[in-house]
């Protein structure tokens, strides 16, 4: 069975940055592009950033320039490098492996004013 785990959320002050971690399980890791997606209080979860199994990578416009999205396939991994954080950030993050239908528990982010 795959499994998704996120990590790396926390409680940040506008400006500042966080990383966060996916790392996946049962899978073969290295062939599948992987999506991070994030959901506020209240609103439909968003598609954030994408990188496909060759490293090609696609951010929504409002964290282009602010987010990296990279993997390390040794590790089954992709990381969501987040600087200059708002507080519209706040949401959980969901990390996405298009084929697989579960997702994992996701890790929240809050940035406060």
């Amino acid at each position: 069975q795959v499994q998704l785990v996120e990590s790396g959320g926390g409680l940040v002050q506008a400006g500042g940055s966080l990383r966060l971690s996916c790392v996946a399980s049962g899978i073969i890791f290295s062939i599948n592009a992987v999506y991070w997606y994030r959901q506020a209080p209240g609103k439909q979860r968003e598609l954030v950033a994408t990188i496909s199994s060759g490293g090609s990578t696609n951010y929504v416009d409002s964290v282009k320039g602010r987010f990296t999205i990279s993997r390390d396939n040794a590790k089954n991994t992709v990381y969501l490098q987040m600087n200059s954080l708002k507080p519209e950030d706040t949401a959980v993050y969901y990390c996405k492996i298009p084929v697989v239908v579960n997702w994992g528990q996701g890790t929240q982010v809050t940035v406060s004013s």
